[in-house]
This record gives C-alpha cells, sequence and structure tokens, in this order.
C-alpha cells in the first residue's frame, strides 16, 4: 500500500512543500504452474508464450518456478522498460554474469566478451572496442556487399531462385556465416564455414538445455550428448588455433626484428607489424592480435580464440534472424515493400552497389529493420544474478536471485506500443523513438554491457537488405499462418520461412 508524507521548506520569501510517496514493497507473484515442475514444462517448450502471459496476468514483475520439489529454482521475470533500465544500465553492477547460461557458455565457447566479467571484462573491452569503431566498421561494407551480390546472382542462377521460392532461415544463415567469417578471417574464411556450421548451433543448444535442467551430468561423462559436445568444441578450438597460430607465425617473420621475444602458447602477442601474409586488406583477427595499450599489454593466444568464437556466435545467428524476418514481414507488407524499393531507386541510381555512405540516404530500410527486430528480436530474453537485495517495481528481488529480462516482452508491452502485433514501420521515426523509454525497445541489450558489435550489425543487415532488394522482389510463399519459434540464447526458427524472388529487372 502506498503512503505519502510532506515536508516544507523555505528558500527566499517562497515555501516549497516536497512530496514523497513510499510504495510497501511486496514480493512477485508467482506464474502459474505445475504442483510437481511448476513451470519448468513452459519454460522448456514455449517461453515466449510463458514470458507474454506471465506478465499479462500477473505484471512486470514476476516469479517463475521451475523443476520438482527439492530440485526447484525460483527465475524473476523483469518485463517494463524501467525494470529493464535497472538490470541492464542504473544497477548494472548489482547483476551479474554469474548464472548457469554463462557458465555453460563459458566451457563451450571460452570467455570472450560475452562470457568474462569484471576486470577481465574492462581489459578486453579496452582492447577491442577501437576495432569497433564506425569507421573502423564501415571498412567492411565491402565484403557484405560482394557477399550479397554472390547470393542474389545465385538466386538468379538456382531452381530455388528467380521465380522459385526461398527458405530464408538456411539462406540467411549462411549467408551471414560467411560475412562474419570474411571479416573475422579473410581469405581463410573458406575452411571455417563447414565447422563453424556443424558444431557451433549445437554447442549453443547444448548449453541452453544444460543451463534449464535441475539436474546435471558431468561433463566428462562419455554420454553421447557429451562425446558430441567435446568433438565439436575440439574441431572449433582446432580451427581457430591453427588460422591464430598461422597468422601469428607469419607477423612474427615480418616483425621479429621489433618483437619483444618469442610468442609461446597462452603469451602475449607482439604489437605492431602489417597484416595477414598474403597482402589482403585487415580483417578483424589481423587487428585483434595487434590489439595493444600499455595498461593492458595485448591479448594471448586463448583470449584471441575466445573472441573469435563469440564474435562467431554473436555476429551470424542474430543477423541472419533480423534478415529472414525483415524480408518475411515484406513479403507479407507489399506497400511497405514497394516504398522500399522507390527509396532504394532514389538512394542507387542505375543500380549500383550500396556503399555504407548510403547508409543515412535509406532511412526507410531502416525503419522496416527495427521493426522487424522489435517483433522477432534476435535475443528474446537476457539473464543475470542479482548479487545483492534490490527492488524493481516495488516488488522485492532477494540477493542471489536469477533474474531475466526479455526484449520479446518488452518489444510487445502495450504500455508503449499500440496493436503490438502489428508490423508498422513507422513506430522508428525520429520522433516516435524520442517519445518512447529508452529500453522499450533494447535489441543490442544496454548499459555496460551492451552489444560491441551493434553499428556492424546495423551495417551488415542494411546494406545486405538493400543490395538483394535492389535486385529482387518478395512473396510470402508460406501458408499465411504464424512462424513456430522458440527461444534459445537467440530465437530459434522451428519451421521454414518461404518467400519467392522475382527479379526486378
Amino acid at each position: 500500500m502506498a503512503t505519502k508524507s510532506s515536508t516544507t521548506t523555505t528558500v527566499g520569501v517562497t515555501e516549497v512543500t516536497e512530496v514523497t510517496e513510499a510504495t510497501e514493497v511486496t514480493e512477485a507473484p508467482y506464474a502459474a504452474g505445475t504442483p510437481l515442475l511448476g513451470s519448468m514444462a513452459d519454460l522448456l517448450g514455449d517461453p515466449l508464450a510463458a514470458y507474454l502471459r506471465a506478465r499479462r496476468d500477473h505484471g512486470d514483475v514476476v516469479r517463475f518456478r521451475a523443476g520438482p520439489p527439492g530440485l526447484r529454482r525460483e527465475i524473476y521475470g523483469v518485463f517494463s522498460a524501467e525494470g529493464i533500465q535497472q538490470v541492464l544500465a542504473t544497477e548494472a553492477a548489482n547483476f551479474r554474469k554469474d548464472n548457469a547460461i554463462y557458465e555453460e557458455l563459458r566451457h563451450g565457447l571460452g570467455n570472450g566478451l560475452l562470457t568474462s566479467q569484471d576486470e577481465r571484462y574492462r581489459r578486453q573491452r579496452r582492447l577491442i572496442q577501437p576495432l569497433f569503431t564506425r569507421r573502423r566498421v564501415e571498412g567492411y561494407a565491402t565484403a557484405v556487399t560482394s557477399e550479397a551480390a554472390a547470393l542474389a546472382a545465385r538466386w538468379r542462377e538456382t531452381p530455388g531462385g528467380a521465380d522459385g521460392a526461398v527458405e530464408l532461415v538456411e539462406e540467411m544463415r549462411g549467408y551471414a556465416l560467411r560475412v562474419v567469417g570474411r571479416v573475422l578471417f579473410g581469405s581463410d574464411v573458406e575452411q571455417t564455414i563447414e565447422v563453424v556450421r556443424d558444431s557451433l548451433p549445437m554447442l549453443n543448444e547444448r548449453a541452453r538445455a544444460r543451463a534449464l535442467s535441475p539436474v546435471k551430468l558431468p561433463r566428462d561423462w562419455p554420454t553421447p550428448a557429451n562425446r558430441r559436445a567435446a568433438r565439436a568444441q575440439a574441431g572449433l578450438y582446432a580451427l581457430c588455433d591453427a588460422i591464430i597460430s598461422r597468422r601469428m607465425a607469419a607477423r612474427e617473420r615480418d616483425v621479429h626484428e621489433h618483437a619483444p621475444g618469442p610468442v609461446s602458447e597462452g603469451g602475449p602477442v607482439p604489437e605492431g607489424g602489417p597484416g595477414p601474409e598474403d597482402g589482403a586488406a585487415e580483417d578483424l583477427l589481423t587487428l585483434l592480435i595487434g590489439a595493444h595499450n600499455a595498461e593492458d599489454g595485448s591479448l594471448t593466444r586463448a583470449e584471441l580464440r575466445d573472441q573469435v568464437l563469440v564474435f562467431f556466435l554473436a555476429g551470424h545467428d542474430t543477423t541472419a534472424t533480423a534478415l529472414t524476418f525483415a524480408l518475411h514481414l515484406l513479403a507479407r507488407h507489399p506497400a511497405e515493400q514497394r516504398r522500399v524499393h522507390e527509396e532504394l531507386d532514389r538512394a542507387l541510381p542505375d543500380g549500383r552497389t550500396p556503399t555504407a555512405a548510403d547508409l543515412d540516404a535509406l532511412p526507410r530500410l531502416t525503419m522496416v529493420l527495427k521493426e522487424a527486430m522489435r517483433l522477432f528480436p534476435p535475443s528474446p530474453a537476457v539473464s543475470r544474478l542479482a548479487v545483492a537485495e534490490t527492488v524493481i517495481g516495488g516488488r522485492r528481488i532477494p540477493a542471489g536471485a536469477a533474474v531475466l529480462v526479455s526484449q520479446w516482452v518488452a518489444h510487445r508491452h502495450p504500455a508503449y506500443w499500440e496493436d503490438p502485433e502489428r508490423f508498422d514501420p513507422e513506430r522508428f521515426t525520429p520522433q516516435a523513438e524520442a517519445d518512447r523509454p529508452r529500453y522499450a525497445y533494447f535489441p543490442f541489450g544496454g548499459g555496460p554491457r551492451a552489444c560491441i558489435g551493434q553499428h556492424f550489425s546495423t551495417l551488415h543487415s542494411v546494406l545486405s537488405l538493400a543490395t538483394l532488394l535492389r535486385a529482387y522482389e518478395v512473396e510470402d510463399a508460406t501458408d499465411g499462418g504464424d512462424i513456430p519459434l522458440g527461444a534459445g540464447i537467440t530465437l530459434l526458427t522451428k519451421g521454414p520461412v518461404r518467400v519467392r524472388v522475382r527479379s526486378r529487372a
């Protein structure tokens, strides 16, 4: 129950009365569940619907009980923009990545920017942040548009292209993987694609499943799942280590007269020197090897591998999801697609290849992308662990509580979005964005742990869409129903997303 108190002070000749309102702190309500397993079946089977239903029925701070008695865990869902801002930004130090999902990711993919904490994270961020400035990121535009042009050409030449139907989920996943691999490894991209494509999704899903399971078998037990995970991890590590070693050996040959000494396994990387031995433009691995400052030194071989794996995980699957659903939504909304085509024809006369300099001339396409990421956020939820007791929205969050904030729910919250399920790019005019709370829309997270690759993701997505839509119209080739979805570390598409592509020429 709310209580009010007032105090009166005199400022000059004017009396000022301040009214303060204290709200009683209460316990968060429980989401509905079964007596035996609580909400576990809902969280495993359809977590997106479970989050939405919990907010609708119980408000902006809700407790989920998951697991059988004796093994049950509680998870606090926080769904308001104000509460999300507390967790990710204003009280970020109180909400750490000490929970089960990040523990599993650290074991499978190393301790890179996504999973590291405290001084390890701050050191990595200081070293890597300069590699993601807008100017640096714009240097990757040619890699994006050349791969997009190759995809457009393949659609024209294959039975699934031109007048045929394209399954967007796998097409965009393979395409985004090639772009990220090329940005990371340059001329070494070809040998990475198959290993990463086969191994990374499996390790991703294994981390999610183990994080939610109330009983975790030891990882060194020779179960089929453990053996598959070990093989996948070994393959990824061997691939990255081989490329890193080859690059560093070439670098040492070029700068040996300036190097402070030999580089040992796990030791520092020499500063300075040229790029890859084949003389190609600097890719991200080359820049990572050269990252150095007086305070933090350089990244070790193990740290280089960890960053590469994190960039693969965070960089390709999320962008693939954004591209899939942007094209899917345009296919279902032909009037909006016409507006985008008109904008592209104005911005890219004579069908020229788009560049980073064209981004400002494509506001409608950018609004479409943002609306696609609102309706289908590539990361549907983010989890943390509360260090100390705090209060969010009048609800007590105890120390040690698992806390979840959800883009999927916030992006549909009726307090911030009118008719939230409707596709409407006008929601992202500059004025509309300025009028909304900051954390009503947060596809790239927020606060001190906001995604370092946000500029690259936007560049990648807008230039990819511009290149493909300059060449094609897309028509919906599904049955018109909802696309079945799930939630892992990223948004999961459980069925095909098909469009028919027709050449605009």
